[in-house]
């Protein structure tokens, strides 16, 4: 590493001796504008031209048919899973190297996570390890994919584009339809993310997107849903909006729905937030760039875009040579007012998915033990 300490470095890169957060939002453009243009409208609440102006956004850039907006990250993945047919008792294998937000849409869905290890590639899951744990505990039958000792399906696959870069998504979709099983995926971090010129969230049945205030872009609150076609699209606007019937004045409504609706309020700061997100994209890789260059030639290993990938490089990301070596960076770090952290516990360690099914997780568990994450707040250029 370089003889100028992380701290003086991080510094240098932001200009300033205050406290440096993990990741921050920026409003340099448009947002106050329209945030006051809702205001005075009053449609504040679900129904305005912002929100359909957002979706429309989203769909221009991500190429996705039809996305629908939502309240927040995990209500679109509670959505996208609803609307791949999970449901009650259904088993999903997804990472334990994930934020806890995604098995809490299983866990409030009746579904359970069978935990499959990560790949070193993109630190998402690993299909190699995927297809190993199915050929030794499932068998496909006319009921789909079964977990052979607990006789239960295995609906779903959800892998997550950790910190923004994107899995392994060809293979994947190898294994996926091998066994007969639905991808979703978790693309909460990966907005502007392209896997082989494709973005993240577009290639599974579903894909759900996060706006919360620490992402690239924030609505504050919020989420989205990215579907693979124009009528799945339709039906999950339709769950999500509580499943009303339009009718001028009479409230029918013909399922059991979900009041997961993004307010206009929310979705006018998004709109103006699109329109900076390829600034945004362009500082975060130069800041990439210079953090792989003061790591290069030392024994920390910088996380890098995959070569199939291009990443948004949402949180940028150094694996550690030891335990020790990490504690000590935190501590240097973090005493001195520049905000790093180590990554998610694994889901198996925390109380309430301890019981899960779960194959080999050593990547995983070396990755939990020397990886820790870097300030990532878009810079100047």
């Amino acid at each position: 590493m370089s003889k100028v300490s992380i701290v003086d470095f991080v510094r240098d890169i932001y200009q300033t001796n205050d406290f440096i957060p993990m990741h921050a939002p920026t409003f340099n453009g448009n947002e106050q504008k329209y945030v006051l243009e809702t205001i005075q409208s009053t449609f504040v609440s679900s129904v305005g031209k912002f929100v359909d102006e957002f979706e429309q956004k989203i769909e221009t850039y991500t190429g996705t048919a039809k996305a629908v907006a939502t309240v927040n990250g995990t209500a679109a993945l509670h959505a996208a899973l609803y609307m791949a047919g999970v449901r009650a008792g259904d088993l999903v294998i997804t990472q334990a190297l994930t934020f806890v937000a995604t098995c809490n849409a299983l866990h409030h869905m009746g579904a359970e996570p069978i935990f499959v290890d990560v790949s070193p590639v993109s630190l998402g899951l690993c299909p190699k390890a995927m297809d190993e744990f199915l050929i030794q505990h499932a068998q496909v039958t006319d009921n789909g994919c079964i977990h052979k000792q607990t006789k239960r399906r295995i609906r779903a696959v959800v892998p997550m584009h950790t910190f923004g870069h994107p899995v392994e998504l060809d293979e994947l979709i190898a294994v996926c339809h091998k066994w007969n099983i639905t991808l979703v995926e978790d693309a909460a971090e990966s907005l502007g993310s392209f896997y082989k010129g494709k973005h993240t969230g577009t290639l599974g049945d579903f894909g759900a997107v996060s706006f919360n205030g620490n992402k690239i872009i924030t609505t504050g609150g919020g989420g989205m849903v990215l579907c693979k076609t124009a009528e799945l699209g339709a039906h999950t606007k339709h769950v999500t909006t509580t499943a009303k019937v339009p009718h001028p004045y009479e409230f029918f409504h013909d399922e059991a729905g979900f009041n997961y609706r993004m307010p206009n309020l929310n979705a006018a700061l998004g709109c103006a937030q699109m329109e900076v997100l390829e600034l945004y994209l362009a500082q975060k890789r130069v800041l990439a760039n210079r953090y792989q260059a003061f790591f290069e030639n030392s024994d920390f290993q910088f996380v890098t875009e995959p070569d199939y990938a291009q990443s948004n490089y949402w949180l940028n990301a150094v694996i550690c040579p030891s335990v020790a070596a990490r504690d000590e960076l935190l501590t240097q770090t973090n005493d001195a007012g520049v905000m790093t952290r180590p990554i998610w516990k694994l889901m198996h360690r925390l109380p309430m998915f301890k019981d899960a099914l779960r194959g080999d997780l050593t990547q995983s568990e070396h990755i939990e033990a020397h990886l820790i994450n870097l300030p990532s707040s878009p810079i100047a250029l």
